[in-house]
């Protein structure tokens, strides 16, 4: 059976309220008491009861935190980073994955206010409307959140910690284009997502920059995944695109792109170019290592705990971007002279 403070007190032999003062690190107990009551307690096994402490100061030491999925890369660093900051500061975490479903954040969002926690960090599930009730909700109780990622109009009241991704994008075509490469096609990511968006439009900045103009013909829609990275690339084929290099979204559109390439007979980067975004495990040791950028992924999770802090604090920390740093592999070559992508008439699926 558990020990109570009650049992401390008797065998110490002194009032249970002095027991309660010395494990609080109260004052008004000497050091000496404070000692022997704690070694006492620790060898009699007790453990302090977090709900009732919790009644009394009104937190539960616990923050919450819904991410898509913490399989993906972007998302593991970060919680690392969250979960060993949070037991420095004596939180505990509570997680949940949305699979990017709106329905099921909302979901996942009201069970951590049920469980009363002291704030949240979410990476939200991007939705195309400019309001989401919850977050009004979230607003409205005065909960402290931090977006891990970008903000949209439906969380626009939210701090957030992100990655800068238009510079971070920017940087990946300027590398393009300094290899010669004038057709660059852009697998893009869901039209929702504002890292898409930014993504895109360093993409479309840098283009415009080295004086040419943004062609539809080169842009496809791949969303996030290994299988629509392969789906929009043989659909890139088919329609006999003639570009010489290919910007993907993230990492793992750039591998379904680039395998799907390689099953085609081409080479990489000898006959088209690849390049990625993240720097995922997936990414650096794929077939041909891809070139892509660094996200902080752990800094960002260090700069989300510490705008709760502040946030706890009373306190409104300003959003954050982090500079992403470009990684340069093999997957990334000078410009052949001609697409080989025209001469594949029929891809092979």
């Amino acid at each position: 059976m558990t020990p109570r403070l009650k049992d401390i007190a008797l065998r110490a032999g002194v009032s249970v309220m002095t027991v309660s003062k010395a494990l609080r690190d109260e004052p008004d107990v000497s050091a000496a008491t404070k000692a022997r009551i704690k070694t006492l307690a620790q060898h009699m096994g007790y453990v302090p009861d977090s709900t009732a402490q919790g009644l009394r100061n009104r937190t539960t030491k616990l923050f919450g935190v819904v991410v898509s999925a913490v399989t993906n890369p972007v998302y593991s660093r970060m919680v690392l980073a969250l979960e060993e900051r949070a037991r420095d500061l004596g939180y505990d975490v509570l997680l949940a994955h949305t699979l990017n479903s709106p329905e099921r954040e909302e979901a996942c969002l009201r069970r951590f206010l049920s469980r009363r926690i002291d704030g949240l960090f979410i990476s939200p599930a991007y939705r195309l409307t400019s309001e989401a009730q919850i977050y009004q909700e979230l607003s409205a109780r005065r909960i402290p959140t931090v977006v891990l990622g970008h903000t949209a109009p439906f969380c626009s009241s939210c701090v957030s910690i992100a990655t800068d991704d238009l510079l971070a994008s920017y940087a990946v075509t300027q590398h393009l284009l300094k290899l010669g490469h004038r057709r660059i096609a852009y697998l893009a990511g869901p039209p929702a997502t504002p890292w898409n968006q930014e993504r895109f439009e360093g993409y479309r900045r840098a283009l415009r920059e080295a004086g040419r103009d943004v062609d539809d013909k080169l842009v496809f829609q791949a969303g996030r995944t290994i299988e629509e990275g392969a789906k929009a690339t043989l659909q890139m084929i088919s329609e006999a695109c003639d570009a010489t290099a290919v910007h993907a979204v993230n990492d793992l559109v750039a591998a379904g792109c680039a395998d799907t390439l390689l099953r085609q007979g081409l080479s990489i980067p000898q006959d088209i170019s690849v390049t990625g975004f993240g720097n995922t495990a997936l990414g650096e040791y794929f077939r041909v290592p891809l070139t892509s950028t660094r996200q902080p992924k752990y800094r960002l999770g260090l700069a989300a705990m510490e705008a709760m802090q502040q946030l706890l604090r009373g306190q409104r920390p300003d959003s954050k971007r982090l500079p992403a740093e470009l990684i340069v592999r093999s997957s990334s070559g000078t410009a052949p002279a001609t697409s080989p992508l025209k001469r594949l008439k029929t891809p092979n699926k």
